[in-house]
């Protein structure tokens, strides 16, 4: 009897093939798994950035204020907001607003009021074009007060309001006040 080994050798070569596309399936199921992962948290931050970016506040139209009763310093500013062009409704129940100037620092959520003589408020806003949901929505217009009588805002000092929605971009407001402040004037800033 002779040792015939041809078919032995093909069985073994057969065995490896089949490891090697087994282990190559797996490797590509893992590799293709990674890549759906991946694509998917990628999509996942490219819709939370658009959401982000399109729910936001501009500005609508120039700053006021006010100039105090004790003269030579402001009581009150006043702007409009309205919606971004095509942004998302921002929420203003839970809507910051933070006053920044060389000396003085507050941050507060708003205080509603539809009476224009409430001054109680460190802001408040008031609904222009709107509906009753506090929602800043398209076509809509706030107006925002904000009482600045105990911040000693004077001639030519410079301040910051920034207003954070709860998602979106914040609206960022740096003016100066005028160099002249009179009694119950109103002057635009810039």
């Amino acid at each position: 009897m002779r040792n015939n080994e041809d078919a032995f050798t093909g069985l073994e070569a057969a065995i490896v093939l089949i490891a090697f596309v087994v282990v190559a399936a797996v490797f590509s199921y893992v590799m293709l798994g990674a890549g759906f992962y991946t694509t998917q948290k990628s999509q996942e931050v490219v819709h939370n950035s658009i959401e982000k970016a399109s729910s936001g506040m501009v500005l609508d139209g120039d700053v006021i204020v006010r100039g105090g009763e004790n003269g030579n310093e402001i009581d009150y500013c006043y702007f409009y907001v309205t919606n971004t062009a095509g942004g998302n409704p921002v929420d203003l129940n839970n809507t910051m607003i933070t006053y920044v100037d060389g000396i003085n620092f507050f941050s507060q959520e708003f205080e509603l009021s539809d009476d224009p003589n409430f001054y109680a408020e460190v802001w408040s806003y008031h609904p222009i074009i709107a509906n009753e949901n506090n929602l800043l929505e398209k076509n809509e217009k706030f107006k925002i007060r904000m009482n600045m009588t105990y911040l000693d805002v004077g001639p030519n000092d410079e301040f910051k309001i920034e207003m954070k929605p709860p998602t979106g971009t914040p609206l960022s407001i740096e003016r100066t006040a005028p160099p002249s402040i009179n009694d119950g004037h109103y002057y635009t800033v810039h």
